[in-house]
């Protein structure tokens, strides 16, 4: 009998699946939020419960300061993620919530409570960096919007509504320093086996860039892409659902198979 789980501020569980063989944890992109995942929820089916975060400074938690570091923000997701785990727990993220994820993931298993897996949506491995990066958070407002439009992944309308524009900025330019700023610590690599998917046309995760995420995982490594930019994802949801729900699928008959 599965306990009853009660759901905080940070997560958000849109179509709960008392009968789901394992759970999957989705962190947004930089200037995202939760309601980003319900069409994966909708999607991926009921062998798994589909769990969004989501992050302080935005829709129901605007009035809250933004965490604007990867390592506070999976600090802070560690103490929401451990009562998850009386099932297998996945974890999915895009972009930034990729780093999200995989800072989480390690901090997981210290606690002994590794994840089953770690989906990398759209973002270079955390020992990748690139020399000529220019630090978007410290644009000017017409600069950060330019970024949001260069990368296609905002709602036109929210250009065209000055005040709605004006109250997303902060908590964008937060989430924007947090990637920013990060830097990967060299350390034991995940036990837990690392899945990318990527837009084979995105600017900000070369298919080489993603591949180097087998450098971080012990646990094996798999690329997949699809048609698209950076948020490929927004297109491609049902597709990537399938391909989520069917990798899952295939680590539970292997962890199975092993224990029997």
């Amino acid at each position: 009998m599965t306990a009853k789980i009660e759901t905080g501020p940070w997560i958000r569980r849109y179509r709960p699946a008392p009968n789901a063989r394992a759970r999957l944890l989705c962190l947004p992109h930089a200037g995202g939020s939760a309601p980003f995942y319900l069409p994966f929820a909708r999607s991926i089916g009921p062998e798994v419960e589909v769990l969004a975060v989501q992050y302080p400074g935005r829709h129901d938690r605007f009035d809250e300061p933004g965490v604007d570091s990867i390592g506070g923000l999976a600090d802070a997701l560690l103490a929401e993620a451990l009562p998850y785990g009386d099932r297998p727990l996945a974890i999915f993220g895009h972009s930034m919530g990729a780093m999200i994820a995989f800072e989480l993931a390690l901090r997981l298993e210290e606690k002994g409570a590794g994840p089953l897996v770690v989906f990398a949506s759209g973002r270079r491995a955390p020992s990748r960096r690139r020399a000529d990066d220019s630090p978007v958070h410290l644009r000017d407002e017409e600069g950060l919007i330019a970024e949001l439009r260069a990368l296609n992944g905002t709602d036109t309308r929210v250009f065209e509504d000055k005040d709605l524009l004006r109250m997303a900025l902060p908590a964008i330019r937060n989430d924007y320093k947090a990637a920013e700023t990060y830097r990967y610590v060299p350390g034991p690599p995940l036990a837990a086996p690392v899945r990318g998917h990527v837009g084979d046309d995105d600017p900000r995760a070369t298919l080489d860039e993603v591949r180097s995420w087998s450098e971080h995982t012990d646990g094996g490594f798999e690329l997949r892409t699809y048609p698209g930019g950076h948020f490929y994802l927004s297109d491609q949801m049902q597709v990537v659902a399938a391909a989520v729900r069917e990798q899952i699928s295939d680590l539970l008959a292997q962890r199975g198979a092993a224990e029997s």
